[in-house]
């Protein structure tokens, strides 16, 4: 027995000298934010205050300088981060996460991201203050990677370093733009219920443009101063280690709606979360320039920012930029395609794709004048006919680069669209406002005309010559917004007016946020910061009242006492969405037994969860479930009878509430949405339950919901848990009255290094709906930051 219990004891000892020596190695592995680091390339000191947040303030002689200090300050907080953005676009996930990652590494590989990315470095002008500036901002990364630490991923994973390149930055970008592409999960599910049941049960998903009715008004003023791809893509993106962007809002309010005399500007775009998370914030400051960035890892210049003279941001447009063209084959000829000109031969390139511990992939792609064929490179693709994907943002000169170095050194409102029409791709609302006053919200994006008898909301045909003309419209006619008469401007995913008499097709967000918006906005004229902090928190939604109204108006009067109860709670809803709300417990649930009552029998299991996951199905709840006449109301799966809307509904209710019932317990009061609505950051090594308390950050109950400005999203389900997938990836607030008391929040923290004490420093103010600066004046920096100098190294 007392051998046993020496042996026991020897073996925890063993376990405790393990574990403190394991966790004296993980502090090894904290970023550094004080004492003195010695770097290549500069040419002055450069002192960067890392300020309470761990926000870098960069104080350098020159840009150059800083954007070295800037990329070797993000590589020691954001280097695993990066090394996964980087990964992407080029299909070289495989290489750290094995046959798990070969999907999404043979998709990317194959679509042209990597060899647009070449195309366009070759353009690149090697002279110019862009390519120098990026140039420093990779020699800073490259030089933290050779000397500074290595991230507790890298060790886990056996990641070998590799520098970093200019065409890793653009592949970066490359990853970002498709995310925010539709139309790849919507033509072919559309494509399918055409084929299928015909043009009438389209009617209800307004691919006409019908149900955008709040549309963005445009003003021109003057200045001051096929199903399976849908599926395929879908779940890649889903289960990508790095998030896809979803939707966002902002709105500029104009000094003559403010208390102050002031332009106010809010910004919170919307991002699938995941841990470490999307931005990183800096504030450089040199003599000839200044601005507190937000930035992707491994991007040299921000995509939201702001100084002393003007703010800039963005949200998705939503517009349709890439578009499936189903091809026809030679029948003797498989490397050949039909075009009106006769057949021509498809274009053939080859990668390689290493795989970790497995053999590597030969992935032969072709191509036609459309894009590359998709057959080949989703493995669920079944269709023997081809069918290509032409997107705007291979197939046009790629700028992205310049762009964003431009939006992010404009010198006034006047350089806004100049930098704003070098971006083809991807569709952006860029809103700005400044310190004179002016206000604007404009778009980018190569717009274009489709023939009048062509849908480009379904897959085309690509030999034709019809389906595949476009008619690009000049940059001037992309709809914006500058200094308008009502004074402000705002985006929230939302359709824009008709361009010249034509309603530009997209894949617009529902109405709801935009009205909610548009009606907080529009009939105040105090507007202070602290009102827009409130607004960026507003958790009501401007449409679940009405629909809730229109369905309890056909339930039936035999309901059991739990769904009487559950209508009296919907009954006196204000459809706010707090945690300690019941109501949108039960509209959500009864949301999707509706959804899944009305077009699960057409659609099938697969389909209708992939339909679920665009936005056309959260357009279609409102407008479709009032509409008596709907041919989804039939239930295919019973014979002999026609199913009416108040059958569905009444049937919906009542599994809603069963469903509730089971899952919380027979006491509707006790449905609270914080038991429901939850949110976990995931990292990508925390999905090893063995390691998911150790990198992830969560679980957290929510407020918010679906479509609501503070828009915490999930996917309708019969889970107990609404797991919230994404929402405000950031909320910015700038008040030009006294610009150095702007605010801002992540939902995290700063950092990707779990040992950093910025990691996750955030979060508990984030869901709380609160802020903190972003600071510019020096002195308050200084006094509660800790400071890292740069000497030039000899």
């Amino acid at each position: 027995m007392k051998k046993l219990k020496k042996v026991l004891l020897i073996i925890l000892l063993l376990i405790a000298i393990i574990a403190v020596s394991g966790y004296g190695y993980m502090l090894t592995t904290k970023p550094e934010y004080e004492g003195e680091v010695a770097l290549k390339n500069i040419a002055k000191e450069t002192t960067v205050y890392f300020d309470d947040y761990g926000v870098p303030h960069i104080y350098a002689a020159s840009q150059k300088d800083a954007m070295v200090a800037l990329g070797y300050v993000h590589a020691q907080d954001r280097l695993w981060q990066m090394e996964l953005l980087r990964r992407i676009a080029p299909g070289r996930l495989s290489e750290l996460f094995g046959t798990k990652a070969l999907k999404n590494d043979a998709f990317f590989a194959g679509i042209g991201i990597e060899e647009n990315s070449e195309k366009a470095l070759a353009k690149l002008d090697k002279n110019s203050e862009t390519y120098i500036l990026a140039m420093a901002y990779v020699d800073g990364i490259n030089q933290y990677m050779e000397e500074g630490k290595t991230p507790i991923e890298f060790q886990l994973l056996g990641v070998k370093k590799e520098k970093f390149t200019l065409k890793d930055v653009y592949n970066i970008f490359g990853y970002m733009s498709f995310s925010f592409a539709m139309a790849q999960k919507t033509d072919p599910l559309l494509t399918d219920i055409r084929d299928k049941f015909g043009m009438q049960y389209l009617n209800d998903f307004g691919i006409d443009g019908s149900l955008g009715t709040e549309q963005l008004k445009s003003y021109k003023g003057k200045s001051n101063d096929y199903a399976q791809i849908s599926k395929s893509i879908a779940s890649l993106l889903d289960n990508s280690p790095v998030p896809a962007f979803i939707g966002s809002n902002s709105w500029v309010i104009g000094a003559s709606k403010t208390k102050n005399g002031k332009v106010i500007f809010a910004n919170d775009p919307h991002i699938g979360f995941s841990q470490p998370c999307t931005w990183y914030e800096a504030h450089i400051t040199t003599p000839d320039y200044e601005m507190y960035g937000y930035y992707l890892a491994g991007t040299p210049f921000p995509l939201l920012g702001h100084n002393r003279n003007y703010a800039y941001g963005l949200t998705m447009f939503e517009n349709d930029d890439l578009d499936l063209f189903q091809e026809e084959e030679n029948p003797v000829n498989s490397n050949q395609y039909k075009t009106v000109d006769g057949y021509k031969n498809y274009i053939l390139r080859q990668k390689i794709i290493k795989v970790k511990d497995s053999a590597s992939v030969t992935l032969n792609i072709k191509e036609s004048i459309h894009g590359p064929i998709m057959n080949g490179l989703l493995n669920t693709l079944n269709t023997k006919k081809p069918v290509a994907m032409s997107w705007i943002y291979t197939q046009q000169k790629n700028q992205i680069l310049e762009a964003v170095h431009s939006l992010s050194h404009s010198k006034s409102l006047e350089d806004f669209p100049k930098a704003i029409s070098l971006i083809a791709a991807p569709g952006l609302n860029i809103m700005y406002g400044d310190a004179k006053n002016n206000i604007a919200w404009i778009t980018s994006g190569k717009l274009y005309k489709l023939d009048k008898s062509v849908n480009g909301n379904l897959i085309l045909n690509g030999a034709n010559g019809i389906d595949d003309k476009k008619e690009f419209l000049d940059f001037s006619k992309n709809p914006s917004a500058i200094n308008p008469p009502w004074n402000y401007v705002y985006s929230s995913n939302n359709q824009p007016e008709p361009i010249d008499g034509y309603l530009y097709p997209g894949y617009y967000l529902p109405k709801d946020r935009a009205q909610r918006i548009d009606g907080l906005l529009k009939p105040k004229n105090n507007w202070t910061s602290a009102d827009v902090q409130g607004m960026i928190n507003d958790n009501t939604s401007s449409t679940a009242e009405k629909i809730t109204k229109n369905w309890l108006s056909v339930l039936s009067n035999t309901a059991s006492a739990n769904e009487q109860k559950a209508m009296q709670l919907l009954k006196d809803w204000k459809a706010t969405n707090g945690l300690k709300d019941v109501a949108p417990t039960i509209f959500n649930k009864w949301i999707y037994f509706y959804l899944r009552d009305t077009f699960k029998d057409e659609l099938g299991e697969e389909d209708f969860n992939a339909l679920l996951a665009t936005h056309i199905m959260k357009q279609v709840v409102a407008s479709q479930s009032e509409n008596p006449n709907s041919p989804w109301w039939d239930d295919l799966k019973t014979k002999n009878h026609k199913e009416t809307r108040a059958e569905i509904l009444n049937k919906s209710f009542q599994e809603a509430i069963a469903s509730l019932e089971k899952q919380l317990g027979n006491d509707p009061n006790t449905w609270t949405w914080n038991r429901v609505h939850t949110l976990e950051h995931q990292h990508p090594i925390g999905k090893i339950k063995a390691l998911q308390g150790f990198f992830n950050v969560g679980p957290f109950e929510m407020p918010g919901t679906n479509e609501v400005i503070n828009n915490l999203l999930f996917t309708y389900s019969d889970n107990e848990k609404n797991e919230v997938k994404g929402g405000p990836s950031t909320r910015r607030i700038v008040d030009f009255s006294d610009v150095e008391k702007s605010v801002s929040i992540l939902p995290t923290g700063q950092s990707g290094n779990p040992m950093s004490v910025h990691y996750s420093d955030q979060a508990a103010m984030y869901n709380k709906g609160q802020f903190r600066k972003m600071k510019l004046n020096k002195k308050e920096i200084i006094a509660t930051s800790t400071k890292l100098v740069f000497k030039p190294k000899k």
